[in-house]
């Protein structure tokens, strides 16, 4: 994934947005991530990720955590939906069809 594809696919905040946030903010728990944009609060794909970013800037290290291609997080995500585990609000990236 690289830094300007969307990490929240409900909210389209990216992976640059997020890292900045945590550069800037230094939010003190991985829920304060939410006042970025709203990340994590529509269908819930990206909160483990939001998560491994979060660790890796608490702990002083290497933000960059190894993340999924763009393409791959979003077949994943389309399937973590379409088996009823999160709904995206309107205007979401869409849900892959195949």
């Amino acid at each position: 994934m690289e830094l300007d594809d969307e990490l929240c696919l409900c909210f389209h905040v990216t992976k640059r947005k997020v890292i900045n946030f945590l550069r800037v903010e230094r939010p003190r728990r991985v829920g304060q991530l939410s006042d970025c944009f709203g990340a994590g609060t529509g269908c819930g794909w990206c909160r483990v990720y939001l998560k491994q970013l979060f660790n890796a800037a608490v702990a002083g290290g290497q933000i960059e955590e190894n993340l999924p291609s763009c393409a791959e997080y979003a077949r994943l995500r389309s399937q973590h939906v379409k088996h009823g585990k999160g709904t995206p609000p309107p205007g979401a990236t869409p849900i892959d069809d195949n």
